[in-house]
């Protein structure tokens, strides 16, 4: 775990020497803080709206304000994570140092996993930065945590799938453009596949199984659902794995 923790700390570093991390991190936020000021003011608005017409429907914070909100974060996800993947592999493919790499006494998959937890890192530090928004929500509000907790938890794993599959894609190519835009059409097809979930037939049925969007509902709704774990636990093994196997052909050819 040393060399991993090497790779990651190296990767990391590579990411806060070039715009691309402070540019992430202030274009997600900047969304984030959209997104939270829309929502909240719609919230607040509402509720004002229903106490001027003298109408007790209840409002719940977590199912009309933050919920929401965790689906727009990864749906912003599905734009900002090739970002993260892109330069992984293709970087080093283009500037030579892969064979530096690949032909090191560190292990493919200690190389891989280094990279991956760089890039999980990174997202979450998009992802958490800006959630010292819902301070306010918990001191003038009272959502329930634990639902919060399980979204945070699915957007988490379903974006370890996507930097798994991302990696994969960049150790393919040396072009960063097209690494990058590969993976954002495969996040954007499974995002999509849901859309088929009420067509009939086997290959619809299987190719709504694999959307990300139906498997974050359970997470979304603060449900901690075995099924949708396995998946996105099997999603990032076999990125991983792929991408394992990818580099090691690297190494073979050098």
């Amino acid at each position: 775990m040393r060399n991993t923790w090497l790779i990651c700390r190296r990767e990391i570093r590579s990411y806060f020497v070039s715009p691309i991390a402070y540019l992430l991190l202030a274009l997600f936020a900047i969304l984030f803080g959209f997104f939270y000021y829309k929502l909240v003011s719609g919230f607040v608005r509402y509720g004002m709206a229903m106490q001027m017409r003298g109408e007790m429907i209840p409002m719940n914070v977590n199912e009309d304000l933050l919920r929401p909100l965790l689906s727009n974060a990864g749906v912003m996800g599905l734009f900002l994570l090739p970002l993260i993947t892109m330069r992984l592999f293709a970087e080093e493919k283009r500037t030579g140092t892969i064979e530096l790499l690949v032909t090191s006494p560190v292990r493919d998959y200690e190389i891989v996993l280094g990279k991956w937890v760089a890039s999980v890192v990174l997202y979450s530090a998009m992802l958490f930065l800006p959630a010292l928004n819902l301070i306010w929500l918990f001191k003038y509000g009272n959502p329930d945590w634990k639902p919060l907790a399980l979204g945070y938890l699915g957007l988490m794993l379903q974006a370890g799938g996507l930097l798994a599959i991302g990696a994969f894609i960049s150790s393919l190519t040396r072009n960063q453009i097209v690494a990058g835009g590969a993976t954002f059409g495969v996040a954007l097809l499974l995002y999509v596949a849901g859309w088929s979930e009420y067509d009939q037939g086997t290959a619809s049925q299987v190719f709504s199984y694999l959307s990300l969007v139906n498997h974050y509902e359970s997470f979304a709704k603060g449900v901690l659902s075995l099924k949708d774990g396995v998946f996105y636990a099997s999603m990032i093994f076999l990125g991983l794995f792929l991408t394992t196997r990818s580099l090691e052909s690297l190494r073979w050819k050098s």
